[in-house]
């Protein structure tokens, strides 16, 4: 079962490659973090400031392109974890059918912040992921 969860925190650094973001869950106390890149991390700071870029950037596109196909994204989930690598579904709805797209986490994440779609992380990767930390 989906855990729902929210962005608590991102953490840009300028002097490393790996930037990281926490998600919360929404109805409990357990924290995930996620290393992902410096462009994607801008990218959900950004929107997270309510600052607007001057082009569209790759996250705007993904979504232009949906809803522009008579799509709608309805969530996101960080769905697996296999060699400590993640995985993630962009889950779009169109006409009553459910597809889920392959993407990066990092993306993911930059696409629901940008939509204001939930993002869920599957209880198994969440467990694994906890596990890794300690």
């Amino acid at each position: 079962m989906p855990i729902q969860m929210e962005l608590r925190r991102i953490i840009i650094s300028e002097l490393d490659d790996h930037q990281i973001v926490i998600l919360k869950e929404v109805d409990g106390e357990r924290n995930f973090p996620i290393v992902i890149g410096i462009f994607e991390a801008t990218s959900i700071d950004r929107r997270v400031k309510g600052l607007a870029a001057p082009r569209p950037l790759t996250h705007d596109l993904i979504i232009s392109v949906v809803e522009q196909l008579g799509g709608e994204i309805q969530d996101i989930v960080i769905s697996d974890l296999k060699e400590h690598t993640y995985f993630a579904k962009l889950r779009v709805r169109k006409d009553g059918e459910l597809t889920e797209v392959d993407c990066r986490p990092s993306d993911a994440i930059a696409v629901a912040v940008a939509s204001r779609v939930p993002i869920y992380v599957n209880e198994d990767v969440l467990g694994e992921a906890l596990e890794e930390d300690e």
